[in-house]
């Protein structure tokens, strides 16, 4: 990666949120490391995120599961055409260190897991609205619905496992893993797997688009493909 610090302003700002940060993180250090303008990356709940785009701040990068871009697109908050898709994530499930591992082997198996836990973590994410879904095509949405505890807005689902306010977490794996004080049992089986895909966009509001570009170019580029896999992702 060559990338010129460009003339002008120095410093690029990016917002995503927070099942992207770690990966960000890594990777803009990375960008910098190689000549790249360096990057301030706000990151927060996503619908934070989403809010603060919409009511115009300065950002020049964003960085979101693709369905928040798409409405950032059609308020006209983003670029035409500057939309990437950079990563999928898929959700996976934890419980406190040193509590049994229940079985999620099969669709069967998690949803018996589930059934038999006294309460359950979620996110104001995709992947909370991904579990919502899961729990309605079981038939158990009101079953569960006393059990089920939200996360507030850019706070770690693994927060709650953790902390003992849930036996059973679910989140997207690179939110969850790494946490101290709770075990990843693995992702949702195939038949029932929640994926989603995060992609990034120049801001209306961008003071720096072309750099912005320059930037979206790097973090969608084959040579970011072994980071984005040791934070549990895949390229997109």
């Amino acid at each position: 990666m060559n990338a010129k610090p460009p003339d002008g302003p120095t410093v690029l700002r990016a917002v995503s949120s927070m099942a992207t940060a770690p990966l960000l993180r890594s990777l803009l250090s990375d960008y910098r490391h190689g000549g790249g303008q360096t990057v301030e990356l706000v990151s927060i709940g996503g619908v934070d995120a989403l809010r603060r785009v919409q009511d115009g701040e300065h950002f020049d990068l964003v960085v979101l599961a693709s369905d928040a871009i798409e409405r950032l697109f059609h308020s006209n908050h983003v670029l035409s055409g500057s939309r990437v898709e950079l990563v999928r994530s898929n959700v996976a499930v934890a419980v406190p260190v040193g509590a049994p591992h229940p079985d999620i082997g099969s669709e069967q198996a998690l949803r018996a897991t589930v059934l038999a836990a006294a309460r359950i973590g979620y996110s104001t994410g995709p992947s909370g609205a991904g579990l919502l879904s899961l729990l309605q095509r079981w038939g158990i949405g009101e079953q569960m619905r006393e059990r089920l505890v939200q996360a507030k807005p850019g706070l770690p689902v693994g927060s709650l496992v953790a902390g003992g306010q849930v036996t059973l977490g679910f989140q997207q794996l690179s939110e969850l893993q790494r946490l101290p004080g709770i075990e990843v049992l693995g992702e949702l089986p195939a038949s029932c797997a929640i994926e989603t895909t995060f992609s990034g966009a120049i801001c209306s509001a961008a003071r720096q688009p072309a750099e912005a570009g320059t930037l979206l170019a790097y973090l969608h580029s084959p040579e970011t493909a072994p980071i984005k896999r040791q934070h549990g992702m895949a390229p997109a």
